[in-house]
């Protein structure tokens, strides 16, 4: 009885796994300079938004028979009313308010150089 090797390995044989080459970019980032102008104005704006939204969270804690108002009014969909209410706050940023069975979201925005810049949402519930 004979018996016969047979490599399993690929290495004994003339077989070769072509690579593709390896592609290397130069290290120098091409990034724009730096200029953190917009960033810190933004940032001066987002504290006048937050300033504009502690006065209608305010309102809102201190007042129920407020609170009963601007619930009552959206409940109604009387989203005029709402906003209406809302400015009776002093905030005079842009205020968006939507709302849903459970609660109510407030979004101020605010621009800089006439440009939004940044915006803040409020969601409270109503409702468990």
């Amino acid at each position: 009885m004979q018996y016969y090797y047979y490599p399993c390995c690929p290495c004994y044989c003339n077989y070769r796994i072509q690579t593709p080459p390896i592609v290397r970019f130069p290290d120098n980032n091409q990034f724009p300079p730096v200029d953190p102008t917009l960033f810190t104005e933004s940032a001066v704006a987002m504290q006048q938004l937050m300033t504009q939204a502690s006065l209608v969270l305010e309102k809102l804690a201190r007042s129920s028979v407020f609170a009963h108002k601007v619930m009552k009014a959206a409940q109604e969909s009387n989203m005029k009313k709402v906003d209406e209410l809302l400015k009776t706050t002093g905030i005079h940023e842009g205020i968006k308010t939507k709302i849903n069975p459970d609660g109510i979201n407030l979004q101020l925005s605010s621009a800089v150089k006439g440009m939004e810049c940044c915006q803040l949402t409020i969601a409270l519930r109503w409702r468990a």
